[in-house]
């Protein structure tokens, strides 16, 4: 009898959220465009780290062009963080393979160093509210990549 109230009363109570909150960011894209927290509050935001040198983003980089185009709509921002090369040399890049998300340059953010990026490329999903969903290193692929911003509310329909 007792195991049943309690089981009762629990069930009446919020589920905790275990989840952590994004740190506090900035990033202005090679447009000029800036980008905060707060900003992008509402919005679901994936946080790609990548590099121009790295095949496995290259090979990805269709994917995630794909999620801005399927997403944007329903209040998907996706921000590819160059880490570790000039504007100059991620600008030339671009101009050989343009991207459809929004592209920023290391030195115009401080999330590479929040989210100790090494390894390439990285995925960070961040929901409406500013919490971080799911983190993948490495390619895996657009199943993963959807599948991670479907914890973010934006699953098929």
């Amino acid at each position: 009898m007792l195991v049943a109230a309690a089981a009762m009363l629990c069930g009446g109570l919020p589920a905790i959220d275990t989840r952590e909150a994004a740190p506090r960011f900035r990033a202005k894209t090679l447009e000029g465009e800036e980008f905060t927290n707060a900003s992008l509050k509402g919005k679901v935001v994936l946080l790609q780290f990548w590099t121009t040198w790295c095949g496995y983003c290259r090979r990805e980089q269709p994917v995630v062009d794909a999620l801005v185009h399927d997403f944007a709509d329903r209040g998907l921002v996706v921000l590819a963080v160059d880490v570790g090369e000039s504007k100059r040399k991620v600008t030339q890049f671009l101009e050989r393979s343009p991207r459809a998300c929004k592209v920023v340059a290391m030195e115009d953010t401080n999330l590479a160093a929040m989210f100790a990026t090494n390894s390439f490329p990285l995925y960070v999903v961040i929901d409406r509210d500013g919490k971080i969903v799911g983190k993948q290193r490495g390619a895996a692929g657009e199943d993963a990549l959807r599948r991670m911003l479907g914890k973010a509310g934006l699953g098929a329909e």
